[in-house]
């Protein structure tokens, strides 16, 4: 450890100047500062299972009990912690394709959440005493305080590739003897995505993140409503740098927003599942869209760029194994620039005139749907692998959606300057206005 306090929690409004009685949240690490306790990982014999009959066997550490569900991979070289708090995970057992995982421990107050998200965790090799002057603990002791599973000596590799060929898989692992429960679990296991996994990680209320927050000349920041479908620390961070951000859950619907939030923006966040479910899923878009017709800035990350999609009559499919990692190329079809982004997606966006690009085997899709923006729009990023969408401009409207994380967490910076574009939008679009009240009055 470092002389210097570790930093605790999250508190998105530090440092916005004007910002005043800031609000503060868990940080998935703090459970780490809280316990001394710790005990090494057994390194028992443990067995992965695949829905399609495949068998590893390894070794247990995390809290060496039985994990099930979708298996995917990710192929960063580092930023293990923020994966493993990404909520966009939830529902999935996420396998790292760099062979060592922990060489630099957890760190505080780098989380992306409170929580640690994928229901397991599958590495080629567990690093057991981490190298990092600020370190707080092992990825070992970090998944046995959160109570989630890890096995280590799999052949990530070959586990890779099968998943690649054929598609994201069901899966589940846990100690070998227990191997007959775990077949048995395995074939009645469904399909995460069947559940509703945005309303497992929203946020319960909604909350002020830096209230009173200022410009470099004093002057009050837009409002902001950011709906949290699954929302990443960092883009809290970034959207609080030029906002004043109205933390909402996804169940929040827009007229309430509105009358509770008078926002001058609305913002929709990545996440977990298969965006045309019916849960909380279906209330982001129904918000999404009646901003774009109430004419209100909007900007949407992953899940919300997909929720876009589907508002403006587009279908959303499930890809054969997603992008995830932080070195996906995406094309600026305006500009014609490349940009290297982080992602974490198993969904895409139809193209509307190729239609269904790089489908899982299973055929998962969404049913047609009509347009009810009230808007036309183009497409203007695509992945420069598989040329999936990977953003959207709507015609004549100040919104536009992104696939990726512009936040970088982990990864590059090439596309945070997106942040930027929204915020000239939303100032743009405020530019000559004469708001109906002052703030004083009407905040």
């Amino acid at each position: 450890m470092s002389g210097a306090s570790p930093t605790r929690g999250f508190v998105p409004g530090a440092g916005v100047p004007g910002a005043q009685n800031v609000p503060s949240f868990a940080d998935a690490a703090d459970l780490l500062l809280d316990s001394a306790e710790r005990q090494q990982a057994s390194g028992a014999p443990g067995l992965l299972l695949l829905a399609d009959g495949t068998r590893y066997e390894g070794r247990l550490f995390g809290s060496e009990g039985i994990s099930q569900g979708e298996l995917v991979f990710t192929t960063g070289m580092c930023g293990y912690q923020e994966s493993l708090t990404d909520p966009s995970f939830a529902g999935q057992v996420l396998s790292f394709t760099w062979p060592l995982l922990g060489n630099y421990g957890i760190l505080p107050g780098i989380s992306e959440s409170a929580g640690v998200h994928p229901r397991g965790v599958i590495c080629r090799e567990m690093i057991k005493t981490p190298d990092h002057r600020d370190s707080v603990g092992s990825v070992h002791d970090f998944l046995a305080a959160h109570g989630v599973p890890g096995i280590e000596g799999i052949d990530t590799r070959a586990l890779t590739r099968r998943v690649r060929e054929h598609g994201t898989v069901l899966c589940v692992f846990g100690p070998k003897e227990r191997s007959g429960e775990m077949k048995e679990i395995l074939s009645g296991m469904m399909p995460p995505d069947a559940d509703d996994l945005v309303a497992s990680v929203t946020c319960e209320e909604a909350v002020l993140l830096n209230p009173g927050a200022q410009d470099g000349e004093g002057d009050p920041l837009p409002r902001l409503a950011a709906i949290d479908c699954g929302i990443k620390y960092n883009i809290m961070r970034e959207l609080c740098r030029r906002f004043e951000v109205v933390w909402c859950p996804a169940s929040l619907d827009f007229d309430s927003i509105v009358s509770e939030w008078h926002p001058d923006a609305l913002f929709a966040s990545n996440g977990p599942g298969d965006p045309a479910h019916s849960g909380d899923a279906a209330c982001a878009r129904d918000s999404l869209a009646a901003a774009v017709r109430a004419d209100m800035p909007v900007m949407g990350i992953c899940l919300g760029h997909q929720l876009m999609g589907l508002a403006a009559g587009l279908r959303t499919y499930k890809l054969r194994y997603g992008h995830r990692g932080a070195n996906q190329p995406v094309v600026d079809l305006r500009s014609g620039r490349v940009l290297i982004t982080s992602q974490n997606h198993g969904y895409a966006v139809e193209d509307p005139d190729k239609g269904m690009l790089a489908p899982h085997p299973s055929g998962a899709r969404s049913e047609i749907g009509e347009n009810v923006l009230e808007a036309d729009f183009e497409v203007r990023h695509i992945n420069a692998n598989d040329r999936t969408v990977e953003g959207l401009d709507l015609v004549g409207k100040p919104a536009f959606t992104i696939q990726f994380h512009p936040e970088a967490s982990p990864g590059p910076h090439d596309a945070s300057p997106l942040f930027d574009r929204f915020s000239e939008m939303v100032a743009e679009h405020l530019m000559g206005e004469q708001r109906a009240l002052v703030r004083g009055s009407e905040r």
